[in-house]
C-alpha cells in the first residue's frame, strides 16, 4: 500500500485510532478498491463491425461484388475505398473523443487522509476501505460515504451530487457522501461505502445500457432498405425489358448491373461520414467535443433543451447584487470574485454621505470572515474562492466598495475570539481589538436569528422594516444575510455573550446570478423551435427567480416551479408541462427525459454533476461541462463543452442542422442524377435511341457525379436563417417535407435536357451517344451548384473546383485515346459541347428554382406554453397568420388545410397554403395559432384554451 505519514491537528480530544495497516488491507480484498468501475473499452474490431453493419455500408458492399462479377473492376476499387474512408473516419472519430474526454478526466478524489494505527496517512483515494477513519479539512473532496464523528463548523459543497448551489452545515451525528467537498471547518468520518456501494458509485450504476440508433441512423437504414429493393427491382425490370426488345442476355446483363450501381449513391456514407467529421471538427473549434460521430447530426434535431442551473445557466459563483442599511440601498455591479465593480442606485453613482454606511456594512462582514480570494493565476485564469463561496462575495463586494483589504483589516484589528457558523445559531460573531484597545463585536447570519429584540438594540420600526426587506430579497431568489455590530470598551467572555444590544447594520443579497449570455441562449433556443426546460436540484424560489431573470417563465407566483417531492406525490404529473423543475433527484431527472422522448421530443440534457449522469446517459444528446465537470458526467455524455458554455450547444445545434442540411441536398442531388440515367435508358429507345449509354459510360457518370463532387457537397455552409426554423420531427422520412418531389422533378428536368441534347445532336449529324453522354454528365454538375443554399460563397470552393475537376474529366473521356477506347466516345465538335453545356445550364436554372419549392413555410409559435392555457385548435379553412411576436409584426398569411393529431400530442403538423405553394409546419409542442384573419384582410390577437374553435 503506497501511503505516508502526515501531521494534521485533532478535531477534537478523542481522535480515533483508526483500522489497523493489516485490517485495512484485508478490508480492501474484501470490498475491493474505491473505484467507480469505469466503461470497459470498446475493441477495435468491434468498432470496426459497428461501422460495416450500417445498412448503406452493406448495400455498397453488394454493389462492390456486382461491379466485380461484371469486371468493373476500377468502380469495384473505388466503392471499396469509400467503404474504408468511411470506416476510417468513423473509428478515428470515436477513438480521438475518448482520448479526449480521458484527457480532460481527473479522479474524483485522488488521494485520502486517514487514520491507521494511531497515525495519520495520506493513501490514494481507491485505497480507502469501510471502517477507515477520514479526517477532513477545508478543500478535502470527501472519498467515501461516511458518518461523522467529530465536526468543528463543518461547511460542506454538495452540488455535484445534489445540484443544491449553496454549501449544507454538518454535525457529529450526519452523513457526507462519496464526491462532496469540504468548503469549511474539520471533521472526523468513518467510512461506510466504497466504490460502487457508495451514493456517487450508484448513481453510476444507472448509465447501464447502450445508445439506441440516432434520427440520422434510423433514417439512413430506412433509406438503405429502399434502395437495396430499388436495385434489386431495377436489374430484373431493365434486364427483362432488354430480354423483350431481343438484345443479348450478356449486353442486358452488364447494362442492368450498371444501372443498378448508378442507383446507389455509393458516395453517400462518405458524404455523410465527411459531413459529421467535418461538423465535429468545427465544434471543437469552438468548445464542443463530440465523443459520437452521430451525435453531430443528432444535434440538429433537437427540440427539447433540458439543462440544470448551477454553473450552466447561472456563473456558479456567489456574488453580492444588492445591499441595504436602515438608512439607503445600493445595487453592486461586477461578476465573480473579481473585487472589480460599482456600487450604485438607480443607475447612479453613491455620495460619499451614501456610501458611508454600505462602508461600513461590508467592512464588518469582511472581518466576520474566513474565506479569502485567490487572484488569477496558478491553474486559474479568474479569480476563485477560498473557503465559503457567500463570505468570499462579502469579501469581493466589500472591496467594490473601497473598503480596505482583509489584510489590511485583520492588521488593524485582529480576532481575538470568534463563535463559528453552525446549523442550530445560523450566525458568526468574532470579536476583533481596535487600536484604541476597544473591542468590535462583528455579527452576520440568517435575517430570521439576527433580526431579533435579544440580539439587536435597533426600534421594532427598523426590525420591521428589516423583516420586510429580508422576505422581498428572499422571494426573488436571493440568499440573505443581516449583519450587525457594536463597539464594547472592554470585553473577556466568550464571543457567543456578545451577541446581544447590538446595531443593526444592514441586508446582504447574495446569489449565484445567470450567466450574461443566459437570456440570450434561451431566446435563441425558442427562436429555433427548441423548448428549454431548467431541472435543478437547487431550492424552488432561488430556481424560480433565475428563470424569470433569464426569460424562462413569466414573472410571477412561484407555483410554476415543481420540485421533487412534489411529484413523488402525484407521479401522474404530465412532466411535459413544466418548464422549471427543483430539488430533483437523479430517477427524477431520467422520468423527465423518458416523458418528452415519449411524446416523440428529441432532448439534449445538460449538467456537470454526479446526479446529472443517468439523464446525460439516456436523452438522445447528453451534454457534459468539461472544465468542472465530474467525470461521471463527462463519460455519460454524447458532448462535452471544454467552455462550459450554454450557449455552444446552440452553436452545435446549428452546426447539427448545417449537416443534416448537406446530407438532404447530397441525396436531391445523387438520386435525382441516379434517376435520371435510368429514365434515359428507359426512354431513350421509345425515342429511337436504340442503347442510350453504354456500361462504362453510366459507371464514369456514376464516378465522377458519386466522387469528389458528391464528398464536396457535404462541406456546405449552413444556409440562412437555418436557425429561425423549427426542428424536424424525428418521425419523419429523410426524403419527407418535399424531398422526394424536388428529387423527382430535377430527374424529370435532367432526363428532358439530356434526350434534347442528345436528339438534338443526331438530327445535326453528331456522334449522338456522346453527344448525350456530355449533357447527362453536365447536368448534374450543374444540379450541383443549382442545390447550393448560398451560390457565391466562399466558404466551400472544393465544391466549384471539384465540379471544374469533373467537367474536365468528362470532356476528357472523349478525347484522351485510353479513355476513348474504354468508353466508346468520340469527340463531339464546338456543336456537341455546346449542346451538353446548355444541358448543364437549364439544369442549373431548374435546381435554383426548385430550391425553395415544397420547402416548410412558417414563423415559429411557441410565446404561450400550455400550462398557461392559450393556443387555438383552428379547423381546415380558417385564415391564419403563423407566429408573428406582435398584433403589429404578424407572420405569414395562410389557409389551415390540414390540422394536428386530435388529442393534440406533438408534433402539432399544421399544413397550411401560402401564396399558392402547400406548406407543412411543424411547431413544438408550445405552439399556438397566434392570429387569426377577421375577413378584412387584418389580424386580431387569439388567446384560448386548447380545443376551443377559432372564428371564421
Amino acid at each position: 500500500m503506497t501511503s505516508r505519514v502526515i501531521d494534521t491537528p485533532s478535531v477534537g480530544s478523542s481522535a480515533p485510532a483508526g483500522l489497523t495497516q493489516a485490517e485495512a488491507e484485508r478490508r480492501l480484498a474484501q470490498y475491493g478498491r474505491n473505484e467507480v468501475e469505469p466503461p470497459r473499452p470498446t475493441p477495435l474490431h468491434r468498432r470496426v463491425l459497428a461501422q460495416l453493419r450500417d445498412p448503406l455500408i452493406m448495400v455498397l458492399l453488394g454493389a462492390a461484388f456486382l461491379t466485380i462479377a461484371i469486371g468493373d473492376h476500377p468502380d469495384a476499387v473505388v466503392i471499396g475505398l469509400v467503404v474504408v474512408f468511411n470506416t476510417t473516419v468513423g473509428v478515428t472519430q470515436e477513438v480521438r473523443a475518448d482520448r479526449a474526454v480521458a484527457a480532460l478526466s481527473a479522479l474524483s478524489a485522488p488521494h485520502a487522509r486517514v487514520r491507521r494505527d494511531g497515525e495519520a496517512y495520506e493513501v490514494s483515494a481507491a485505497l480507502v476501505v469501510p471502517g477507515d477513519s477520514l479526517l477532513l479539512g477545508e478543500g478535502d473532496i470527501v472519498a467515501a460515504d461516511a458518518d461523522l464523528t467529530e465536526a468543528s463548523a463543518l461547511l460542506m459543497d454538495e452540488s455535484m451530487l445534489t445540484g443544491e448551489s449553496e454549501p449544507v452545515a454538518k454535525t457529529a451525528g450526519d452523513t457526507v457522501s462519496a464526491g462532496t467537498v469540504v468548503v469549511r471547518g474539520r471533521g472526523v468520518a468513518t467510512a461506510t461505502a466504497t466504490g460502487s456501494a457508495s451514493a456517487l458509485g450508484r448513481i453510476a450504476a444507472l448509465l447501464d445500457g447502450e445508445h439506441g440508433p440516432t434520427p440520422l441512423q434510423r433514417r439512413l437504414a430506412s433509406l438503405g432498405r429502399i434502395l437495396a429493393a430499388v436495385t434489386l427491382a431495377l436489374c430484373v425490370l431493365f434486364f427483362a425489358l432488354g430480354l423483350v426488345r431481343g438484345l443479348g442476355v450478356s449486353t442486358m446483363a452488364v447494362t442492368a448491373i450498371s444501372l443498378a450501381v448508378a442507383a446507389v449513391p455509393e458516395s453517400l456514407p462518405a458524404v455523410v461520414t465527411l459531413a459529421l467529421a467535418l461538423g465535429a471538427r468545427r465544434m471543437a473549434a469552438r468548445g464542443a467535443l463530440i465523443r459520437r460521430l452521430p451525435a453531430v447530426e443528432t444535434l440538429g434535431s433537437v427540440s427539447v433543451l433540458a439543462t440544470d442551473k448551477t454553473g450552466t445557466l447561472t456563473e456558479g459563483r456567489m456574488v453580492v447584487q444588492h445591499v441595504w442599511t436602515p438608512t439607503g440601498a445600493a445595487d453592486v455591479s461586477g461578476g465573480g470574485y473579481e473585487p472589480h465593480g460599482d456600487l450604485t442606485l438607480a443607475g447612479h453613482s453613491l455620495t460619499p454621505e451614501q456610501l458611508r454606511p454600505l462602508q461600513e456594512l461590508l467592512t464588518t462582514a469582511a472581518l466576520c470572515n474566513d474565506a479569502s480570494l485567490k487572484p488569477p493565476g496558478s491553474g486559474s485564469e479568474v479569480w476563485t474562492a477560498v473557503g465559503d463561496p457567500m463570505e468570499a462575495a462579502l469579501l469581493a463586494a466589500a472591496a467594490k466598495a473601497g473598503c480596505p483589504a482583509p489584510a489590511e483589516l485583520q492588521q488593524a484589528c485582529p480576532r481575538i475570539g470568534e463563535a463559528p457558523f453552525d446549523s442550530l445559531r445560523k450566525r458568526m460573531t468574532t470579536l476583533h481589538r481596535l487600536p484604541d484597545g476597544n473591542v468590535l463585536v462583528c455579527l452576520k447570519g440568517a435575517p430570521e436569528t439576527v433580526l431579533a429584540p435579544t440580539v439587536l438594540a435597533d426600534p421594532l420600526e427598523i426590525l420591521d422594516q428589516a423583516h420586510r426587506q429580508a422576505a422581498e430579497l428572499a422571494a426573488h431568489g436571493f440568499r440573505v444575510l443581516a449583519v450587525a455590530g457594536a463597539e464594547r470598551l472592554q470585553w473577556y467572555p466568550p464571543a457567543a455573550e456578545a451577541e446581544h444590544g447590538l446595531r443593526l447594520l444592514g441586508l446582504v443579497a447574495i446569489s449565484d446570478p445567470p450567466k450574461a449570455t443566459a437570456a440570450a441562449t434561451l431566446a435563441a433556443c425558442r427562436a429555433a423551435g427548441i423548448t428549454p426546460v431548467m431541472i435543478t436540484g437547487d431550492h424552488p424560489a432561488t430556481a424560480h427567480a433565475i428563470a424569470v431573470r433569464i426569460g424562462l417563465v413569466e414573472d410571477g407566483p412561484s407555483d410554476a416551479v415543481v420540485t421533487g417531492p412534489e411529484l413523488a406525490a402525484a407521479p401522474d404529473t404530465d412532466l411535459t408541462a413544466v418548464r422549471v423543475f427543483a430539488r430533483t433527484d437523479p430517477q427524477q431527472k431520467l422520468d423527465i427525459v423518458h416523458a418528452w422522448r415519449a411524446r416523440g421530443a428529441v432532448t439534449a440534457m445538460t449538467g456537470d454533476g454526479v446526479n446529472d449522469g443517468p439523464a446525460l446517459h439516456q436523452a438522445d444528446i447528453g451534454v457534459a461541462m468539461g472544465a468542472r465537470g465530474t467525470e461521471v458526467a463527462r463519460q455519460a455524455a454524447d458532448l462535452v463543452l471544454t467552455d462550459d458554455e450554454l450557449s455552444t450547444v446552440v452553436t452545435a445545434v446549428e452546426e447539427g442542422r448545417r449537416v443534416y442540411d448537406n446530407i438532404r441536398r447530397f441525396l436531391v442531388y445523387a438520386m435525382a442524377g441516379g434517376a435520371a440515367e435510368i429514365l434515359v435508358m428507359l426512354t431513350g429507345p421509345l425515342l429511337g435511341l436504340a442503347l442510350p449509354l453504354r456500361a462504362g459510360q453510366i459507371l464514369w457518370i456514376n464516378l465522377l457525379t458519386h466522387g469528389l463532387t458528391g464528398v464536396a457537397m457535404g462541406a456546405e455552409p449552413a444556409a440562412p436563417q437555418v436557425m429561425r426554423r423549427p426542428p424536424r420531427p424525428p418521425g419523419q422520412h429523410i426524403l419527407a417535407a418535399g424531398v422526394w418531389q424536388r428529387l423527382l422533378v430535377l430527374a424529370a428536368a435532367v432526363t428532358a435536357f439530356s434526350l434534347i441534347a442528345g436528339l438534338g445532336a443526331r438530327a445535326m449529324g453528331l456522334p449522338w451517344q456522346s453527344v448525350l453522354f456530355l449533357a447527362l454528365l453536365g447536368a448534374q454538375l450543374g444540379v450541383a451548384l443549382g442545390l447550393r443554399a448560398r451560390l457565391l460563397t466562399s466558404q466551400n470552393l472544393f465544391l466549384p473546383a471539384s465540379v471544374a475537376a469533373s467537367a474536365l474529366l468528362a470532356v476528357a473521356a472523349l478525347h484522351l485515346p485510353a479513355l476513348r477506347s474504354l468508353l466508346d466516345t468520340q469527340p463531339v465538335g464546338w456543336a456537341g459541347t455546346g449542346l451538353a453545356t446548355a444541358a448543364a445550364l437549364a439544369a442549373f436554372v431548374a435546381a435554383r428554382l426548385l430550391r425553395g419549392a415544397f420547402h416548410r413555410k412558417g414563423m415559429i409559435m411557441n410565446e404561450y406554453s400550455p400550462a398557461d392555457g392559450h393556443g387555438i385548435h383552428a379547423e381546415v379553412g380558417d385564415q391564419i397568420v403563423v407566429g408573428g411576436p406582435s398584433v403589429g409584426k404578424p407572420g405569414r398569411d395562410g389557409e389551415v388545410i390540414a390540422l394536428h393529431h386530435d388529442d393534440g400530442t406533438p408534433p402539432y403538423d399544421v399544413r397550411w397554403s401560402d401564396t399558392g405553394r402547400t406548406s407543412v409546419f411543424f411547431p413544438g409542442p408550445d405552439a399556438h395559432v397566434r392570429h387569426l384573419h377577421d375577413g378584412s384582410g387584418t389580424s386580431r390577437p387569439e388567446k384560448r384554451p386548447y380545443g376551443a374553435k377559432a372564428s371564421r
